[in-house]
C-alpha cells in the first residue's frame, strides 16, 4: 500500500471533477492507482498537460502526452438543464458526484453553476437529452483552480459521506424491521 501522503499529493493536483474518464470511480482512486503503479499519470483529460506536468514533477518521472484513449482536455464546461424539455426524473441528480443539480421528482431541475464541474456524467442518464454543456466564464481574479477543485474535493466529499450515512440508515431500518417481523412471528407461535 503506498504512502498516504503521496496519494494526497497525487489526489491534490488531480481536477477533482470526479469523472470517472480515468477509468476509475473517481479523483482519489485514480491517485490510489498512480501512486501504486497501477495507473499511468497521463489519464485525466480534464487535468489535461498542466496536470500531468505536475504530477510528473511531484513522482520525478518524465512528463508524457494525455493518453487519447481516456479522452481530450477540453475547455472547461458547466452542465445546464434546458428547463422545457425536463421531466423531472430526477436521473441527473443521482449522477452528479458534487450534488450541483437541485430538483425534486416530477418538477424541472437546475444545475447551479458554480458547483459544477463539468464532470459530464449527468448527461448520458437523462432520458430526454435535456443536458447540454456550456463554457464557463472566465475565473475570478484572484481564484486560483486549486481553490476550485479543493471546493469541489470538499462537495465531493460531503455527498460521499451523506450517501454512506444513508445506506448505514437503511440497512438499520431493515434490520429492526426484520427483528420486529421475527418477534411478531414468535408471537404468533405462543
Amino acid at each position: 500500500m503506498p504512502d498516504t501522503s503521496l496519494i494526497d499529493q497525487i489526489n491534490a493536483i488531480l481536477p477533482q471533477t470526479q469523472c470517472r474518464q480515468c477509468s476509475f470511480q473517481g479523483c482519489k482512486p485514480y491517485a490510489l492507482a498512480i501512486a501504486s503503479g497501477a495507473a499511468d499519470i497521463n489519464q485525466c483529460p480534464p487535468g489535461g498537460n498542466e496536470g500531468i506536468v505536475a504530477l510528473a514533477l511531484l513522482l520525478g518521472v518524465n512528463p508524457k502526452p494525455l493518453n487519447p484513449e481516456f479522452g481530450q482536455h477540453k475547455a472547461k464546461r458547466v452542465a445546464f438543464i434546458i428547463e422545457q424539455d425536463c421531466i423531472g426524473c430526477v436521473k441527473c441528480i443521482a449522477a452528479c458526484p458534487v450534488d450541483a443539480i437541485l430538483g425534486a421528482a416530477k418538477f424541472m431541475h437546475t444545475v447551479i453553476a458554480s458547483e459544477c464541474t463539468g464532470c459530464e456524467l449527468c448527461i448520458a442518464p437523462c432520458p430526454v437529452d435535456c443536458i447540454v454543456l456550456l463554457p464557463t466564464a472566465p475565473i475570478a481574479n484572484g481564484t486560483k483552480q486549486y481553490e476550485l477543485a479543493h471546493h469541489a474535493k470538499q462537495r465531493y466529499e460531503a455527498r460521499s459521506l451523506r450517501i454512506e450515512l444513508e445506506v448505514t440508515e437503511k440497512a438499520e431500518r431493515a434490520k429492526q424491521k426484520r427483528a420486529a417481523l421475527e418477534q411478531m412471528k414468535l408471537a404468533s407461535r405462543l
